[in-house]
């Protein structure tokens, strides 16, 4: 079966040299995006219900940005000035430079880890007498609050924002040759949105251990995934997988 149509459960990349856009022209196939889930903030009154007080924290973590975009937007709903000599522990080096939308960049204490969490915590570690805090989504990984148990830092998480199935009733009686999924959320908006959906002849495409096993476990098949070391990226799947699939008979 020929791939001639992608949807990508994702925004659309706003970087004009986006792999996606070069996939697109190099196979002549058309790739749509749509957001199967999106985020919405939490109230500062909710925040307050989570017995949350800014000034209680020396030291914030700050694992995607979104976690840096809830911070402040509920600091500014509590009218709580975010003091210069806050610390803050990044995630990544991504997260750091969105960082600089809100704060100057020079004039802050701001750590950084390489890309996973399990690489930030020897920073944490050399500041254990911080008092930390952790803005994140309802769904955390696990392993977040595993290891800063363990590091036996006094820290507390709360909820900032949360991940929302989104409405994609418009897609009813769209089909795709390939859907593109990159965590287990997207696959259960799939379902909410379609709890009769049934994948015949559509591909579908995983990014990641977990979202193969969410589509295993819906009874779905696999039909492209990533990472490997193959193909360390979606974008490097897709190509081959269509590579293949589109060869003339």
């Amino acid at each position: 079966m020929k791939v001639k149509t992608i949807l990508v459960s994702q925004p659309e990349p706003k970087i004009e040299n986006s792999p996606y856009f070069d996939l697109q022209e190099k196979q002549r196939v058309k790739i749509d995006f749509r957001p199967f889930i999106h985020v919405e903030g939490v109230s500062a009154k909710e925040i307050r219900h989570q017995k949350i007080d800014l000034s209680n924290y020396t030291a914030i973590i700050l694992t995607s940005r979104n976690a840096v975009d809830h911070f402040f937007r509920v600091a500014e709903e509590m009218r709580f000035k975010v003091p210069d000599t806050l610390k803050y522990f990044c995630q990544s080096e991504a997260v750091a430079y969105y960082l600089q939308k809100y704060v100057v960049y020079r004039k802050r204490k701001i750590y950084v880890g390489k890309r996973t969490f399990a690489e930030l915590t020897p920073l944490i570690k050399k500041y254990k007498d911080e008092k930390f805090l952790l803005p994140n989504t309802d769904k955390v990984k696990p392993e977040v609050p595993q290891t800063l148990d363990a590091l036996g830092v006094d820290w507390k998480q709360a909820t900032f924002y949360k991940t929302v199935v989104s409405d994609l009733s418009d897609l009813e009686n769209v089909t795709y040759d390939v859907l593109v999924f990159f965590s287990p959320s997207g696959i259960e908006s799939l379902f909410k949105n379609f709890p009769d959906f049934k994948q015949n002849e559509t591909r579908i495409a995983v990014f990641g251990n977990t979202t193969i096993k969410a589509v295993e476990e819906k009874g779905l098949r696999v039909d492209i995934a990533a990472p490997t070391p193959e193909t360390p990226s979606m974008t490097m799947a897709l190509e081959k997988y269509i590579e293949q699939a589109n060869k003339a008979k």
